[in-house]
């Protein structure tokens, strides 16, 4: 069996590891959103930053599937849960999903483990105000944000919640020189 990613945020634009084979995919009963807390990556502790995760919903989300080499899989594998499980927020979970061309994988992926401390349900708005001033040891909330919304759209893939919060927050940032 091999080894499949889905990719449904920053994997989208930075894998960490050279895919044998990507395609678009689809993941049922779940959609993506800014309902995890990064208290690392693109925030701290005392200013909590936004990531996206999978959270359980009625819908499906668009993404990106990527094979991985079978003599990579050690190593992406190790990479990813070092990058991914920083804190327990995310579960690691094996998901169906859709290729594009129809056929049907089983992939690992991130969802959000809503009885974290990280977990959060902000508005839109709310979201955009965090986004924009939040910094982690990966750069500022902003850049997450800005790749994402970047290569969904490179992709063809809508997603007009992001689209809407990119806007908001280039507002917020040029209000705020």
């Amino acid at each position: 069996m091999a080894l499949w990613v889905f990719g449904y945020g920053s994997l989208l634009w930075n894998p960490g590891f050279e895919p044998a084979e990507s395609s678009l995919a689809k993941c049922a009963g779940f959609a993506r959103s800014f309902c995890m807390l990064s208290i690392h990556h693109r925030g701290s502790e005392d200013d909590p930053g936004l990531v996206l995760a999978l959270d359980k919903a009625d819908s499906e989300c668009a993404g990106v599937a990527f094979r991985v080499s079978e003599h990579d899989e050690v190593k992406v594998l190790a990479d990813l849960r070092e990058r991914e499980l920083i804190s327990s927020a995310y579960l690691e979970v094996t998901v169906p999903v859709t290729l594009s061309d129809g056929r049907r994988v089983d992939a690992l992926t991130y969802v959000i483990n809503r009885d974290h401390r990280q977990y959060c349900d902000f508005d839109l708005e709310q979201q955009a105000q965090i986004i924009a001033k939040a910094v982690g040891g990966r750069g500022p909330n902003t850049e997450y944000l800005y790749n994402t919304v970047n290569k969904l759209g490179s992709l063809g893939i809508d997603d007009s919640e992001l689209e809407w919060l990119a806007g908001r927050v280039r507002v917020l940032e040029a209000d705020a020189t």
